[in-house]
């Protein structure tokens, strides 16, 4: 005889002991329904977003003038892979290039771009702005902003433009090596103080460096980031009492 159909019980005990499939992380944006002021609501893990008290990015105004020591940075031409991600440009840098920040080593991880500026000074928003990732070997976080100005070409993030992927989510292994030193301004004077990752989880415990000077972008550099991604920063959040440090 034909062997039996396994009853309905049986058939729910199976569904049951199926693993379930990993949920998809929840949407989120810079704009509408799904815009910086929902993110703490669209999941558990984004409490921080609206409940954190050391939230990124700030106005950067006030910073107490003292003699910091000033940044090592132990970069050198590398290896990057160029990905759109849905909400930036980022670019993922091969090993070997780093920071030292009060004598602590950071390896650098990648750079995303935003329009305009996340961190502002002194109430000025710039152009854009790059972040430059770094993790320490207990996985702490430093991010260094560069900020830019309208004016000649950077051949640095040009670099990065000539790579750009063709679709979201594919990432193009670059031609050529990216010099990180040439996107770094002349003057190394800097702001620091402790804050958050400005997208969601908005993880705080992580160390700011604000570059002080400017660097720059042509008006075609911008207007390339402006045709894929025309706003993609949060805004300023409270400094809560939180200390800023600058360069004299």
């Amino acid at each position: 005889p034909p062997p039996a159909a396994p009853s309905p019980s049986a058939r729910n005990v199976a569904r049951a002991a199926r693993p379930a499939a990993p949920a998809a992380p929840p949407a989120w944006g810079y704009q509408g329904e799904a815009g910086p002021a929902a993110w703490a609501r669209l999941s558990p893990d984004f409490k921080l977003c609206g409940k954190g008290q050391r939230q990124s990015p700030i106005d950067l105004r006030g910073g107490l003038a003292v003699d910091l020591e000033p940044v090592n940075f132990g970069y050198v031409d590398s290896r990057f892979g160029v990905l759109d991600s849905g909400k930036t440009v980022q670019a993922r840098i091969a090993p070997g290039s780093h920071v030292k920040i009060a004598g602590q080593r950071f390896e650098l991880e990648s750079l995303h771009f935003n329009r305009p500026s996340e961190h502002r000074i002194d109430g000025r928003q710039f152009e854009m702005s790059a972040h430059l990732v770094h993790r320490d070997a207990q996985g702490q976080l430093a991010i260094v902003e560069l900020l830019f100005d309208r004016g000649p070409a950077n051949p640095g993030v040009q670099t990065v433009w000539n790579n750009l992927p063709l679709e979201q989510g594919q990432e193009v292994p670059a031609r050529v090596a990216l010099p990180l030193q040439a996107l770094l301004p002349e003057d190394r004077r800097y702001f620091t103080y402790m804050g958050s990752l400005t997208t969601p989880p908005c993880t705080e415990g992580v160390r700011w460096v604000v570059m002080r000077q400017p660097v720059s972008l042509s008006a075609e550099q911008i207007e390339l980031f402006a045709r894929i991604y025309p706003m993609n920063t949060r805004p300023v959040q409270q400094l809560a009492g939180r200390r800023i440090l600058q360069s004299e």
